[in-house]
């Protein structure tokens, strides 16, 4: 199948190369030699990669870059015999990660499911990276995605031009993937319109995506499979249809299950988002992060970690990935107008706008909360106040 060219532009650097126009959009190419804010998986891991390729000698399925072992390694982290370190990409039960690996090597998709922020689309992108080596093959859910986005779309000039042909299609990821038997990515599948997840269903049953205005169909090769997430929040959104839900092996990503590993997730990811925004490492931030996980994890359960006192639960979800950002905003906050540590004050804004998202219930547990619970805690008292502070 052929993909249609696209032409990348180079922008001048420097203080004075400012060009006349600049672009924007899908086309936008790149400064020269900038780096990327966040690099895909591939990049930001190819060393590891690289070494978990050089070192992996077990059997690996058709066009899959690592064997399953291999990849379930670069997830959950590791030691190589030639001594590199695999960082762990994913904390949790390591048979989570063994089913899922191993359903990509069947002819069965994945669906990852889980509440918002159990890192669903960072599994999903890892996933992809360690098995196909490319982890850009993605669409995006949303109410408003098309079919088109599934499937194959047109280049209407062409199409105007000369009619319909190869040249004129335009292959959806999920399209290229087939047909370069690599792993394509659906994010958020709920979001979208129950006709268009219906189009997935041929094309997970049959292997195959018809093209009728040409009277072809690409086939898929092996080594096509596909990694689809969706949060427990979006149920009745748009469910799935049974037909489409059996094509799909479901694993659910649980939250962190101790406070300890959710520490740990929060503060090796707070690490590698500092490092690529150039913020210094705060090692005496530990405690902060520690307290904005205890704070989570207790309105979350509606509990007490000491099972004392029950509480009552905000309308957030109040994830693992809202404290990462919490954290990352609370460290920049202590970088640009601190003293470079991580403090109570850094942290109690972004706590206060996670928690309260509504204005009237969530502000009346967020001060029962602070009164009951954070007021009388040994050694939260700068905390107190600094939440007492910004909440008044």
């Amino acid at each position: 199948m052929t993909v249609p060219e696209t032409t990348e532009a180079t922008a001048p650097t420097g203080a004075e190369a400012t060009p006349p126009t600049a672009p924007t959009g899908a086309e936008s190419a790149p400064v020269t030699g900038a780096e990327p804010l966040r690099p895909h998986a591939e990049d930001a891991f190819a060393h590891e990669l690289k070494a978990l390729a050089a070192a992996d000698d077990r059997p690996r399925p058709a066009r899959w870059r690592l064997s399953p072992w291999a990849v379930a390694t670069y997830l959950l982290g590791g030691t190589l015999p030639d001594g590199t370190v695999i960082t762990p990409k994913y904390v949790g039960p390591r048979r989570i990660v063994e089913v899922a690996v191993t359903t990509l090597a069947t002819d069965r998709a994945l669906l990852l499911l889980g509440v918002p922020g159990t890192a669903k689309t960072w599994v999903s992108e890892h996933l992809t990276a360690a098995v196909s080596g490319d982890s850009t093959l993605l669409v995006q859910g949303t109410a408003g995605t098309p079919e088109e986005a599934i499937r194959y779309g047109w280049n209407y000039a062409q199409l105007l031009a000369h009619g319909p042909s190869r040249d004129a299609l335009v292959p959806s990821p999920v399209m290229r993937a087939m047909a370069e038997g690599m792993t394509a990515r659906v994010e958020e599948l709920t979001r979208i319109p129950a006709d268009v997840q219906d189009t997935l269903i041929t094309i997970l049953s049959e292997k195959t995506l018809p093209i009728p205005e040409l009277g072809q169909e690409v086939q898929a090769v092996r080594g096509f499979n596909l990694i689809a997430t969706a949060n427990d929040r979006d149920r009745g959104v748009n469910d799935l249809s049974s037909a489409l839900r059996r094509r799909f092996n479901t694993v659910v990503l649980p939250l962190p299950a101790t406070p300890e590993a959710e520490v740990e997730i929060v503060s090796r990811r707070v690490d590698q988002i500092g490092r690529s925004l150039d913020l210094p490492a705060t090692p005496e931030g530990v405690d902060e992060i520690r307290r904005v996980v205890t704070v989570f994890r207790e309105l979350r359960d509606g509990v007490t970690t000491d099972g004392r006192t029950k509480l009552k639960s905000p309308s957030g979800t109040l994830s693992t990935a809202e404290a990462i950002s919490v954290v990352t905003g609370g460290l920049a906050l202590a970088a640009h107008f601190g003293d470079g540590v991580l403090r109570p004050g850094d942290v109690a804004a972004g706590i206060l706008g996670a928690v309260v998202r509504d204005p009237a219930a969530d502000r009346v547990i967020w001060q029962e909360y602070l009164e009951t619970v954070v007021r009388e805690r040994d050694g939260w008292k700068d905390f107190y106040r600094a939440c007492r502070e910004v909440s008044a």
